[in-house]
């Protein structure tokens, strides 16, 4: 299938493209012509992707109660599959994988309408909206964290892991090296796309209540929104900490790698590429998650011994200064941490959805391809 083309659909956030962008190259090198349908929020992530085009659909969630505001954004999706539906005519895909988020409705609802068969990619442990308004259509569900006997879906729910860029594989080749007494200790800290702000105020404060000796070994990486960047920066040069802050790191594989620890939220990619990787981390779900999903995803890395989940309510200044220096401490319990880490990581992901892929675009059943594997 040389010149076959397949369509990706993506929500315009790092969470939703990541393992976009890690199929589109998985597809690409085996001879498929890729096209990515997103929207507008993308082009901050998207500028890497190999994709032949880059396609804006439009599109609009269902949150609000408001009447005017719903009909505006039911105006918005219809003039989206309308749109899809007109591109997938043109670019003919043997098959379309959504990877969640909104603006993934119209055109894997189009493509339906079409008779293109689709896949959707859910992350999470738990499936999000916009995946559960289209599981019904789909040929397959491929999960990353989803627990493949317990979805309503389970005869065609296929666990493939979620697929990790090409700079996430390069950078697991980076073992994890201990730090010892008196050795500088790299410290990341990361908020995704939501939930960046708690880290901007607790950090700092909690590093300020560490003794002098324990600040001056750290090098801090930080993630910060742009308008809190700033301060934050301020705040650690004030207590005589290297750091490096700014709103986005496009080599965040590599800072990963480089990390003796690693205090982030638990969106699935990030999970994902932390055990990949291999890396000791704090985890800490972001409370406002729809349907606690960001709970879940921690849990199942902890649960292999690559993590500590803490909620944000449990992290007082002090608590997260003691959590901190104590993993500063205790370079074998970090070091044990990473090992189980990338014990759980699913480096081979991004093979096993292409896999999938080509499957169901050639007419067999998710049922057929999970037996198959299993053999």
């Amino acid at each position: 299938m040389a010149t076959a083309t397949i369509l990706l659909c993506a929500g315009g956030t790092g969470g939703h493209l990541f393992p976009a962008e890690a199929l589109a190259h998985e597809m690409a090198g085996r001879g498929w012509i890729v096209h990515l349908a997103t929207d507008d929020r993308a082009e901050r992530y998207a500028g890497g992707f190999p994709a032949e085009a880059v396609h804006a659909i439009d599109s609009a969630t269902l949150a609000s109660r408001n009447p005017v505001a719903l009909l505006a954004s039911f105006w918005s999706i219809w003039r989206g599959v309308r749109q899809a539906s007109s591109l997938i005519r043109r670019i003919g895909p043997a098959v379309v994988v959504g990877f969640g988020g909104y603006p993934t409705l119209p055109p894997l609802y189009a493509a339906t309408r079409r008779g293109v068969p689709i896949i959707i990619h859910e992350q999470n442990a738990v499936m999000g909206r916009a995946n559960k308004a289209l599981a019904s259509r789909a040929k397959a569900i491929a999960g990353g964290f989803l627990d493949e006997g317990s979805t309503a879906y389970r005869d065609k729910t296929v666990i493939t892991g979620n697929p990790v860029r090409p700079a996430v594989i390069a950078a697991a080749a980076t073992p994890y090296r201990a730090s010892g007494p008196g050795e500088p200790f790299r410290l990341l800290v990361f908020g995704g796309s939501q939930g960046a702000q708690f880290f901007s105020d607790a950090v700092p404060a909690a590093l300020a209540a560490l003794p002098g000796t324990e600040r001056a070994r750290l090098a801090v990486t930080q993630q910060a929104r742009h308008e809190d960047a700033e301060r934050v920066g301020a705040a650690y040069a004030g207590l005589g900490i290297g750091a490096e802050v700014k709103p986005f790191f496009a080599d965040l594989a590599g800072r990963i790698a480089d990390a003796q620890l690693v205090i982030s939220r638990s969106g699935a990619s990030t999970v994902s590429e932390i055990a990949v990787i291999g890396r000791p981390a704090f985890l800490v779900p972001y409370p406002h998650a729809l349907d606690h999903d960001q709970a879940a995803n921690a849990a199942a890395l902890a649960a292999a011994g690559g993590a500590e989940v803490h909620a944000q309510a449990s992290l007082s200044t002090d608590r997260l200064a003691k959590l901190i220096g104590g993993a500063m401490g205790d370079p074998e319990r970090l070091a044990k941490m990473a090992a189980s880490a990338g014990s759980a990581g699913k480096p081979d992901a991004a093979r096993l959805l292409a896999d999938l892929a080509e499957a169901i675009s050639s007419g067999q059943s998710a049922t057929e391809f999970r037996e198959k594997n299993r053999a």
